[in-house]
């Protein structure tokens, strides 16, 4: 059974810290160091008036602490630990955010369609990357790149229209925010599937659509 967990397990579990009261910066270097993940940091959260309000300025911000600080952020992300802390001593509690199209892309899905399809998956014994799970209730699955190209398609032949499923893909341009980052006060980022050395490897896009997809088409 697929649990929402609270930390990463297996030998990476002694090194990377709990979610709740850790070190951002040194869950950022985490994740480039033993990931490989390019990371960069985001916008952060500060306490206006008894309100957790974005660091951007802007009081309706949509993802409040937990998007691009600045335009040039592609630019700016970077797959060396060395660089990301010294990147979060500058901003201690910058969100940590992934650029996607680089070592991973991200397929973006309903929350309740996510979990049914974690089931179908475990039945299925398919092999998954990490997936996380927003406060803004979506799951995001971690796939090899290139799944921004090959997506419509695939559910074409699947026998549904990709305009037609809650049902998106984070490709190159675009980026993921990691566990532990905070959606303002709607919680923070988790690991619905955990970074593991198991799942090191992603699987490719063509291996999780289908179970995606019809889980999709479940939830319209």
């Amino acid at each position: 059974m697929f649990i929402v967990e609270e930390t990463i397990a297996g030998t990476e579990a002694a090194q990377i810290p709990k979610q709740r009261g850790e070190s951002l910066l040194e869950t950022a270097v985490r994740y480039a160091e033993e990931r490989h993940w390019d990371v960069f940091p985001g916008t952060w959260l500060e306490a206006v008036d008894g309100r957790q309000l974005c660091s951007c300025g802007d009081a309706a911000c949509p993802a409040p602490g937990s998007h691009p600080a600045r335009p040039d952020w592609a630019t700016q992300a970077t797959g060396s630990a060395t660089v990301a802390r010294r990147m979060w001593q500058k901003q201690p509690t910058a969100s940590i955010l992934l650029p996607t199209g680089r070592t991973f892309d991200a397929i973006s899905v309903p929350e309740t369609a996510g979990f049914l399809a974690l089931a179908r998956m475990e039945r299925m014994e398919l092999t998954l990357g990490p997936v996380t799970l927003t406060p803004d209730r979506r799951m995001e699955f971690f796939v090899l790149p290139g799944a921004a190209v090959k997506i419509p398609d695939l559910v074409r032949k699947l026998g549904w229209s990709l305009a037609s499923l809650d049902l998106t893909v984070l490709g190159e341009g675009a980026y993921v925010a990691a566990p532990p980052t905070r959606f303002g006060s709607r919680g923070a980022v988790q690991w619905a599937c955990r970074p593991t050395p198991a799942n090191r490897w992603l699987p490719d896009a063509e291996e999780l659509i289908s179970p995606l997809a019809y889980a999709c088409g479940r939830d319209r």
